[in-house]
This record gives C-alpha cells, structure tokens and sequence, in this order.
C-alpha cells in the first residue's frame, strides 16, 4: 500500500506542477490549429500565456509559500542546551546520491543545501549528541547511492565525527523517513532515560521551512516530540511585488504544490 501511494503521490505531483499545464495548453492549442478551430487555439494560448505569467509574478507564490514556512515556529538554538534534546534528525532531500555520484565520487546538494549545512552546524555544537540522518531517494526508480549514504560521505569529508552516527537509508518519502526511523529513536531513548518517572527529551529536527509543517504534524501522530530547526526560507517578510522571475516562480508554485497535496493526501490516509 506504501508503494502503491508513493507511486501515486509522483503522478500527482507531475499533473499538480503548474509549469507542466503549460506544456498541456500549448499542445492543445497545437491539436485545434490541426483540426481548423483557430478560436479554441487562441484560447489555449492566452492559457498557456496567463499561465506563464502567473509563474513568473513572484508575490503570487510567494504570499502562500510565505504562510506555509511561517506555520511552523522557529526554536531559538541558543536558548537550547545539549542536555536539553535527545538529539538531531536530518531529513533527506536535499543530496542528490544515485549513479552520478557513484560514478564522479563527489555528492551534489540541491538548493535545499542549508539542511545539509545547518546539520554540520549542530553536529559540531552538540558532539555528544547522536544524530540520524534519513532519506534513501525520491526518485520511482532510484540507481546507486542512497541519500543517506551520501551524507555519510560528507560526514566524513567534513573530518566530522561518525561515533554518534545512525543512518536510515530505505525510506522515499516523509511518512518512511519518520516511520523508519521512529525504531533508531525509540531505542536511542531507552538508552538514554534513568529513572522509572524520566520521561524522553525532545529532538532538533532539520529540514526545510516550507516542509516543516509537514513533518511535525507526523512526528506528533507518531508521539515524538521535536523542536523545529526551518531552513531553506524562500520568503522574506515583505512581498516582491515588482520582481518577475520564471524560474524562481516555478520553484516556489513546486514547493507549495507539493506541500499542500501532500498535507491533503497524508490527512485522507490518517498519516497526519
């Protein structure tokens, strides 16, 4: 059943992207030029047009997206000692593993690189705390290095220790990254509370701002209490609202897309 709904969740998302709509209005419009209805290519071109610009005009993305990365409020580390926490999560989706850095030996990061970087950060602050990293790939048919594998390889490029280090390298999406690594944090707990009244310290999850609503809505279902660590912000406080940029434009409508359908989805299957 998990296989069957991470299927459907990537149709979903290529049908959902709205960069793709374009490619469907403009092939329409195509097929009604051949069939000799110029009114109804005209029309799916002023779609395909209307589509475009929507994209591209950044504040109306943004003051969505926006919302979305505020949902989720943002734990002052300062104020957060190491006997405090339990320990760090690091969820995956920002390192591209697979065939290409099998065959290069070098790992690429995409633009969600801060988790990466964030984790070194806390990995270097806190010592002596474990850390997990989850994630094996995003991809329907992924090839050769897990995601988790690759962090495990910056790890140690990074000359950072691996003595705290645990890894969960099966899982594709949130729901398998959480459920997956709930038996590591279970077991790291035990290890850790005394006493028969001692009760479980929280975990510093990291991940993207945008995703974070997301994730501590299952980490609550699945009774692990974390403090956000957001990273990877796409929105300031004030709007853009003169700035026209395609490709950014497409970037945020992805996120929010992807987030919104899969806060949905998780909610009509009980995950959330």
């Amino acid at each position: 059943m998990d296989t069957l709904f991470f299927i459907l969740s990537k149709i979903g998302q290529f049908c959902i992207e709205p960069l793709n709509w374009v490619i469907v209005f403009v092939v329409l419009s195509l097929l009604f030029l051949g069939l000799r209805k110029p009114h109804l290519c005209k029309r799916f071109l002023l779609l395909a047009l209307a589509d475009l610009l929507l994209l591209g005009w950044l504040p109306s993305s943004e003051v969505f997206l926006r919302a979305l990365e505020n949902a989720a409020p943002k734990a002052n580390l300062s104020q957060v000692s190491k006997d405090g926490v339990s320990g760090i999560i690091i969820l995956g989706g920002a390192i591209e593993g697979g065939e290409i850095a099998m065959d290069r030996g070098e790992i690429s990061i995409y633009s969600s690189a801060e988790r990466v970087t964030k984790a070194f950060e806390l990995i270097r602050q806190y010592p002596e705390l474990p850390f997990i990293f989850s994630g094996f790939s995003g991809r329907l048919s992924p090839q050769g290095m897990s995601e988790a594998d690759a962090f495990k390889q910056l790890i140690a490029e990074q000359g950072l220790s691996s003595q705290n280090a645990h890894y969960e390298n099966q899982s594709r999406n949130t729901y398998e990254n959480i459920l997956y690594m709930k038996p590591m944090i279970l077991e790291l707990e035990r290890s850790e509370v005394s006493g028969p009244d001692a009760s479980p310290k929280p975990w510093l999850l990291i991940t993207s701002a945008s995703h974070m609503y997301r994730s501590l809505k299952i980490f609550q279902k699945q009774g692990i209490h974390v403090i956000p660590v957001p990273v990877d912000y796409q929105t300031a406080h004030q709007l853009r609202w003169s700035r026209f940029d395609l490709e950014d434009g497409t970037q945020n409508w992805n996120r929010l897309m992807h987030e919104v359908v899969g806060l949905l989805a998780y909610w009509i299957t009980g995950k959330i």
